[in-house]
This record gives C-alpha cells, structure tokens and sequence, in this order.
C-alpha cells in the first residue's frame, strides 16, 4: 500500500474531507488576517517571507497511507469533542456550547495561524515603532524586513514540529462567532507517540484533555482573554524604543544567545529585554498566569486520565523522559527560546494547583476563576498556602517538600 506524508491540512470538523493523494496533501486551512483590520507591522516585518521560509525549512512528517491519515484526523475530532464531557465534569467548569471550532491540522497549517497571531499580537508594538521615526529607521525597514521575516520563519520551522496542540484565543474562530480555535496538529502527535512507543489512541485522548482545559478556561472565564490581552498591551506600551538604548538591549540578547550556547545556566533573555519595574512586574503577573494555565490543563489530564486514559502513567513517564533527554542543539534552541522556562511553567504551574487542591478541593480551587484579584502571584504559584490564605481567608497546612517550586 502507498503511504503519503501526513501533510498538507485537515479540513474543518463540518467541511467534507477531500485528498489529493497524488499530492499527499490535504485542502489548506488558511485562517489569515486578512478584512480583519490587521495591518500594522507591515513595513517591519516581511510575513509572506516568514510563512515561506517556515515551509521552505520544515522537516517532513511521518509518512502513512492515506487512510491512516483519514483515521487519525476522525479519531482526534472524536476526542476533542468526548473531552468536553470530561473536563467538565472532573473541573466542575460550565464552558458554554458556542461554536468553538476545533481544526485538525498539519504543520503548515499551523505555521499560517500562527503568523496571523504573530503579526495580530505584535501589530501595535510595530506600529509604536514606526511611529517613533527614529534616524536610519527607513533603512533597518527596507533591509530588516526581509531578514526578520526569515529568523520568524526559522523559528516557526523549529517550534511546528514540537507543538503538539494549542487554543488560539486571541485571533476571531473561523465559522463561528467570537474568538478561539483549538488546534490539534496531527503530524507532530502522530510522531510523538511513536518515538515514545505508547499506546497511539491513549496519546490522543492524553492530548485532547490538555487542549480542551485551555478552551474551558477561556470560554468558562469570560474575563480571562481580555484581562491577558490587556496585560500584554501594557507590556507592549512601557516598551522603550529609543535607538540607543535598543542598540544596546540587542547586544546584551547576543551575548545571552552566545552564552547560552555555551551551556552557561540561567540565561534569561526576557530580562535583559525587559529593564524596567514595571515590565518585569507586568512579565510577572504574566508568567504567574501562563503557569497556573498550562498547570490547571496538567493536572486536569492527569486528573482525568485514569479514567478514560488507562496507560497515563507510561505516557507521563515517557513524555517526561523525552523533555529531559533533548539533544545539545535541542537544548541550545529550548533555551534561547524559552521553551526551558514553559517546562518550568507546567512544573510549577501543575504543583501550585495539585497542593491547592488537596488542601481545599476543587471547588475550592475553582475561586482562582472569580475575578483578576483572585489570580494568584508569581511568589503563590511558588508557595500555594499563601494563595490559600489570601483567597480563602485561612492557612493550609501543606505538607513538606511540596509547598514550592523547585
């Protein structure tokens, strides 16, 4: 039997599934910006040369016949759409039936709406820029587009062929009103679960619950996507864009990459971007909020995973070997990416909401939801009793060697 790369993208749950198998490709998701009013950035930023470099540079997918490939993208839709039920009812959150969509997808799909939400995000801090008509400006656009459009592009080439899933909140749903898509990219979860050799169907249910959490804790918390919005506009707005102090930052950033190629621990290149008070404390809020995010979905597919993910434990303990047996280059590119820090976040993120929940329940967890007040800080997430404290109006006793992080 022939088998064709699992490229090319899946169509929409409603939409009729078509292949060209000569091709080995699916009909392309395309989810652009285009009469959306996004426009900014263009003069600073060549995106259609970031989209082509990310193509042009990205590693093919596992190859499987095309009915495999067909049944894989039925067997994900299924399990979004039954994880539903299970994050409901073991979170006790009531996400309203608005549409959502969920897109199976493939890496190049996943490449276009993420420089959708690259450009959409990066648009006002581009357009600050513009505004600032600093001297040479015209030339660093001219020549500086290109070049950044393909470092964008080599970054997205990396970072397509490890994202497993991802809810997209701030860009508008497609075929649905409001904001958010879940996205389950195909090719990278088929290939995870076979480098880790587990169980194929218990790897999709085990992913499905983790991006169904994100989807619940945006549409269940209807404050929670404006609140994060706003928390980035500030970022972007305290940013300091005279020449020579970003002259400057740039040669610090350089120095960090060069350092973290050396294996030098703790490079942090947020910090030296970030200078200011009030960017590292807004850095903060935001990263306390990123951990209890991604720590809330990790608890939850563990949580549920017993149940309806019977080998959770093997995925857990494979998934977690493979993070920490990453190859030199892997763990340069994990580095100065940050992707060391997003482990740090589901690892701190996952105890903050463990030790919460032992000590006061779930409902007792879910008061983290009510309101930006009762999120907890970036010292909570590190120390839960405190959180449990403030919120709760009482101590916890939380028993030694998991009261906070690492």
């Amino acid at each position: 039997m022939r088998k064709t790369a699992l490229s090319g993208v899946w169509t929409p749950d409603k939409a009729p599934l078509r292949m060209t198998c000569a091709m080995g490709r699916w009909p392309a998701l395309r989810i652009t910006v285009e009469g959306m009013g996004i426009s900014g950035g263009a003069a600073m930023v060549d995106w259609k040369l970031a989209a082509a470099t990310a193509k042009r540079l990205m590693p093919s997918p596992p190859a499987m016949p095309p009915a495999e490939v067909h049944a894989v993208v039925e067997e994900l839709r299924r399990y979004a759409a039954e994880s539903r039920r299970h994050v409901a009812e073991f979170t006790g959150l009531q996400a309203p039936d608005d549409g959502s969509p969920v897109r199976v997808v493939d890496r190049q799909g996943w490449v276009e709406v993420n420089i959708d939400g690259f450009r959409a995000m990066s648009e006002p801090l581009l357009d600050k820029l513009a505004a600032t008509r600093t001297p040479g400006l015209g030339v660093i656009s001219a020549v500086g587009r290109r070049a950044t459009g393909m470092e964008l592009g080599g970054l997205l080439a990396y970072l397509g062929t490890k994202i497993l899933g991802q809810y997209e909140a701030f860009l508008p749903s497609v075929g649905a009103p409001g904001y958010g898509t879940l996205l389950l990219v195909a090719p990278n979860i088929v290939s995870v679960e076979q480098q880790l050799k587990v169980d194929a169907a218990d790897f999709r249910r085990w992913v499905c619950l983790h991006e169904e959490t994100h989807r619940v804790q945006f549409t269940a918390v209807p404050w929670l996507r404006e609140h994060l919005a706003g928390e980035i506009r500030e970022l972007i707005g305290s940013a300091d864009l005279d020449a020579g102090e970003l002259f400057h930052r740039m040669t610090d950033v350089l120095r960090g990459i060069a350092d973290a190629a050396r294996g030098k621990p703790g490079v942090d290149l947020v910090s030296l971007i970030l200078r200011s008070a009030e960017q590292r404390a807004t850095m903060d809020r935001l990263t306390a909020v990123m951990s209890l995010l991604e720590g809330h979905a990790d608890h939850v597919m563990d949580g549920v995973g017993p149940t309806v993910v019977p080998t959770v434990v093997e995925i857990r303990k494979a998934f977690q070997t493979r993070r920490a047996s990453a190859g030199s280059l892997d763990q340069f590119l994990r580095r100065i990416l940050g992707m060391e820090a997003k482990m740090r976040q589901y690892r701190d993120g996952k105890k903050f909401v463990d030790v919460v929940v032992e000590q006061v329940g779930m409902a007792g967890f879910n008061r983290v939801w009510e309101s930006p007040q009762t999120l907890p800080t970036l010292d909570e997430v590190h120390a839960p009793a405190d959180w449990v404290s403030r919120v709760h109006g009482a101590p916890a006793a939380v028993s030694a060697g998991t009261h906070g992080g690492e």
